[in-house]
C-alpha cells in the first residue's frame, strides 16, 4: 500500500460502505476511522490499540488483517508517530509471556516429579507391606 489510509478508503468506497457502517460494526468511533484514513496517526489512542483498530477495519472490509497492519506499521514508521514505541511494547509483551511459558512448564515438571516420587514410594511401601505380610503367613 503506497499511500496506507488512501488505499483504505478506495477499498472502503469500492465496497459502498460508509464509515458510518464500520463505526456502528466495529465500535470503534468514526474520528478514529476517519484519522486512520487521513493518516492523521497522533490523533488514535495509540500503542496496540491503534493494530485493533487496523485490524477490525481490514476484518469488516474483507481485507487480509496481517498486510494491513503491516502496511500501518510501514505507514507510522514513514511518518514517524509512535512506531518506535508499539514497537517496543510488542517485543516486551511477547518476551513476558515467553517467560511465563518457560515459567509455568518448568513448574510443571517440578510438581510431576514430585507426584512420581510420592508413587515410587507408596509402591515401595506397599510392596514391602506386602512381602513382610507374606513372610509372616509362610514363616508360621
Amino acid at each position: 500500500m503506497a499511500n496506507f489510509g488512501n488505499e483504505l478508503r478506495q477499498q472502503r468506497n469500492g465496497q459502498g460502505v460508509q464509515l458510518e457502517d464500520i463505526s456502528a460494526a466495529t465500535r470503534i468511533t468514526v474520528r478514529h476511522l476517519r484519522a486512520l484514513e487521513d493518516e492523521a496517526f497522533d490523533e488514535l489512542p495509540g500503542g496496540v490499540f491503534n493494530k485493533g483498530i487496523v485490524r477490525s477495519y481490514a476484518r469488516f472490509l474483507h481485507l487480509d488483517e496481517h498486510a494491513t497492519v503491516s502496511a500501518f506499521m510501514d505507514a507510522c514508521r514513514r511518518s514517524g508517530v509512535r512506531s518506535h514505541e508499539e514497537q517496543e511494547w510488542s517485543e516486551f509483551a511477547e518476551n513476558v509471556s515467553n517467560q511465563r511459558g518457560k515459567r509455568r512448564n518448568s513448574n510443571l515438571w517440578k510438581w510431576a516429579g514430585v507426584v512420581l516420587m510420592f508413587v515410587v514410594l507408596a509402591a515401595l511401601a506397599s510392596g514391602l507391606w506386602w512381602w513382610i505380610g507374606h513372610y509372616k503367613i509362610v514363616a508360621r
